[in-house]
């Protein structure tokens, strides 16, 4: 997976990191949660949202809220790139 910081500290972004993540088939994110909330918005691909309550199915102009420490996982089971927009405040941008 790579990573793009797309708007950050260093463009004068007081609050919050734009960032686009882009994921190979077969590819994911680990299960994980973390304190603060995140939004996504898919910009290619499909992919799974999943999360404590299932999995979904995502694709082009999907959005995602993942809520502070919502156990979350995002794969691309696909044969093609997956890659989202994530935006989230800039303590989570590590």
């Amino acid at each position: 997976m790579t990573k793009q910081l797309l708007i950050g500290p260093a463009d004068g972004a007081p609050e919050f990191a734009m960032r686009k993540f882009t994921m190979a088939p077969g590819g994911s994110t680990p299960w994980h949660q973390h304190d603060w909330e995140h939004e996504v918005f898919v910009v290619e691909g499909e992919g799974v949202a999943k999360s404590e309550a299932g999995e979904t199915k995502v694709s082009v102009g999907s959005v995602v809220l993942v809520a502070p420490n919502e156990m979350h996982q995002f794969r691309n089971p696909g044969a093609k790139p997956f890659a989202f927009l994530c935006l989230v405040p800039l303590r989570g941008e590590k």
